[in-house]
């Protein structure tokens, strides 16, 4: 059975910082690339970040760049998201997936807060 779980949201001031982690298993995950996707109240979901499955190649949506930081680590099937510099307009459900999305890998997200 294919999971990824996420962890690591919660409350944080803007200007502040978390890391988000996604649990991966029930596939061959360095076979896949892999996204964070983010989802706030009233909105579409929408990609974050994502990473490759061999090079380490990243992609960062031009709201993050400079800010968020996206790794992998193959030996433990967990992808990071280090986000800094937090803002409100970062306030979301965070997913990960594979990327481009598979309709049955998505997670129950994580809740991500940034006050003002």
């Amino acid at each position: 059975e294919v999971q990824l779980v996420e962890s690591g949201g919660g409350l944080v001031q803007a200007g502040g910082s978390l890391r988000l982690s996604c649990a991966a298993s029930g596939f061959t995950f360095d076979d896949y690339a892999i996204g964070w996707f983010r989802q706030a109240p009233g909105k579409e979901r929408e990609g974050v970040s994502c990473i490759s499955d061999n090079d380490g190649t990243t992609y960062y949506t031009d709201s993050v760049k400079d800010r968020f930081t996206i790794s992998r680590d193959n030996a433990k099937n967990t992808v990071y998201l280090q986000m800094n510099s937090l803002k409100p307009e970062d306030t979301a459900v965070y997913y990960c997936n594979s990327s481009p999305p598979l309709p049955g890998y998505w997670g129950q997200g994580t809740q991500v807060t940034v006050s003002s």
